[in-house]
Parts: C-alpha cells; sequence; structure tokens
C-alpha cells in the first residue's frame, strides 16, 4: 500500500478491527490532549466510543484494563476500544518535559468525551488490571 503513496505520505498504523467497534451513527471528534511536566493525567474513566491516535510530543504512560502500561513515545500510535473497557492511565511519562497526543474518537453526536469511573467499580474490577505502576519503560 505504502508504495502508491505519494512523497511526504506515510502510513503510521491501520487497525482494520477498528471499524466494527465505530457505533452506527457516531461522529469523529479529533482532540489534542496536552500534559505538562509529570502530569498524571484524567483520573480512571471510559469513553464512549473507539479512539485512534497518534503521540506528537514526549512521552505518555498509556494503561488500558486488561493491558500492561506501555510508554508511547512520539511517533508511537494507539487504539482505544471505548465502550466497557476502562482507561486507567494516560499520564505524561516525563518529568521535565510537555507530552502531547492526538486522538479521534468515534462516538454517537452529545455523549461526553469521557466519563469517570467510581473508586468502587475500580476495586470491583482490580482482577483485570495488569502490573500496575506509576511509571514504565520506554518501547523501543
Amino acid at each position: 500500500m505504502s508504495a502508491h503513496l505519494p512523497p511526504g505520505v506515510e502510513v503510521i498504523a491501520t487497525l482494520p478491527e477498528a471499524a466494527a467497534r465505530i457505533p452506527a451513527g457516531a461522529e469523529a471528534r479529533t482532540v489534542r490532549i496536552t500534559l505538562p511536566p509529570g502530569d498524571p493525567g484524567a483520573p480512571p474513566h471510559r469513553h464512549p466510543g473507539p479512539i485512534f491516535g497518534y503521540v506528537t510530543e514526549g512521552e505518555i504512560l498509556f494503561e488500558l484494563e486488561g493491558q500492561p502500561p506501555r510508554a508511547l513515545k512520539a511517533g508511537d500510535a494507539l487504539f482505544e476500544p471505548g465502550g466497557d473497557v476502562i482507561h486507567l492511565q494516560g499520564a505524561n511519562n516525563l518529568p521535565d518535559a510537555r507530552s502531547q497526543m492526538v486522538v479521534t474518537m468515534f462516538a454517537l453526536p452529545g455523549t461526553p468525551i469521557l466519563t469517570m469511573v467510581s473508586a468502587e467499580e475500580l476495586a470491583e474490577r482490580r482482577h483485570l488490571r495488569v502490573t500496575p505502576t506509576m511509571r514504565a519503560t520506554s518501547i523501543s
């Protein structure tokens, strides 16, 4: 596929199975998240639909329920299924520089971008968390 692209155009990631998760009637919302140095990001939450994104600057500590935490560097793509899966961490993994990502979310019009998860629900679902950590090592 890349061989037929014009100069300067590069496919970063593809995820064919993501299309099956997009709700009928969904809108696409493109969001930029900028985190100051060491920012822990939003508390555990859910998104109403799938998210596909790209780290544009710095390093993001990214953790979804059922997956180990990963440190995503600028240039790395990310996918989040949305729905019932809890987004546990989306923190700036750098103590001395800002980090940023741009994501596109597919969700029904009028739904919130994120919904916080209660402490009680987190406790009930703690068995789904893989190796909780405060900081992760970078992927090479």
